[in-house]
């Protein structure tokens, strides 16, 4: 693993962590993460951070998509589920049914499901209202023409009479979980939707091809794509940046969170709590910026240190 400016990020992570923290010494054993494919990178390197400050401690990561930290987490095969959506009712209920409590959702920062075209596509932006005509077979979003080619999207030239080559995530990811409910109102995808299993998969293979177009989470690095702003109802375009992933104007902004088993009135395991402590402190947060991500509104970071027996 390539590690760009290693001296300089550390000592930026290090000296932003809070002196508690700092003041930890010795940990060993080991720290197992089942889940979301998105959120993998990030946490490989907050598990280099880690390791750098915690030697002993054994991270390893595992990231078969979020509908596998749900399970792995009631069935205590692993300690950290992080997922790129909220856990469903019925995921919920499982491991409630088995510990007798909820578990605890910890958000670890700010996302958003954007849309990709290869950089030689002269399209800018697209109605949010037509992502359900380019992707779905149902259309529950409402009645909706079935858009095809890239000239039922107003193009013009060589490319208004190819077809759309879509690309999307497998049905393994909490990407896909959340595009079909947020962005298809709980519609089904079309069978010609290429499932792939990360979001830099889906960025290279819209890189690939001119016709193509795909949805992925924005914390991907690849070349040769452009993120299409996006226009609501109210005739408002939006890109994805800082200011509008903050303020809730990019409508498809989200939390990526990581789920853990904390028992009511119970402090988490030292090594679970130092992990926590490590990623919800403002270097931690800087990493999250680094991979691509948002760092958590201050109100929130520090209520999420709160939740779970931080502060």
């Amino acid at each position: 693993m390539k590690i760009v400016r290693p001296i300089v990020c550390c000592l930026l992570i290090l000296l932003a962590w809070p002196a508690s923290s700092r003041a930890v010494t010795v940990l060993s054993g080991s720290l197992t993460s089942t889940g979301s494919d998105t959120l993998a990178n990030l946490l490989t390197g907050w598990g280099m951070d880690f390791n750098r400050r915690f030697p002993e401690v054994g991270v390893q990561i595992q990231a078969s998509g979020s509908a596998t930290a749900a399970a792995a987490l009631t069935a205590g095969t692993t300690q950290l589920g992080p997922m790129s959506r909220p856990m469903t009712e019925p995921e919920v209920d499982a491991f409630r049914r088995h510990y007798g409590y909820p578990p605890s959702a910890v958000p670890v920062a700010l996302d958003a499901v954007v849309i990709l075209v290869n950089e030689d596509n002269p399209l800018q932006s697209l109605p949010l209202s037509q992502l359900d005509g380019i992707f779905s077979i149902t259309h529950s979003c409402g009645p909706s023409p079935a858009l095809k080619r890239w000239g039922d999207l107003g193009l013009k030239g060589h490319l208004a009479g190819q077809t759309l080559l879509r690309y999307g995530r497998n049905s393994a990811s909490g990407t896909y979980g959340y595009f079909r409910q947020r962005v298809l109102c709980g519609g089904d995808l079309l069978a010609s939707v290429n499932e792939l299993p990360g979001s830099v998969s889906v960025a290279q293979a819209v890189a690939g091809s001119v016709n193509a177009i795909g949805y992925a989470g924005m914390g991907f690095h690849a070349s040769g794509v452009k993120i299409l702003a996006l226009t609501d109802g109210q005739g408002k375009t939006v890109q994805p940046d800082d200011a509008t992933l903050l303020n809730g104007e990019y409508p498809l902004v989200r939390y990526l969170y990581i789920y853990v088993n904390k028992a009511p009135d119970r402090p988490l395991e030292p090594i679970t709590a130092a992990f926590f402590d490590q990623i919800l402190s403002p270097g931690g947060q800087l990493r999250a910026r680094q991979n691509g991500y948002r760092p958590l509104p201050e109100a929130v970071r520090l209520q999420a240190r709160r939740n779970i027996g931080l502060e």
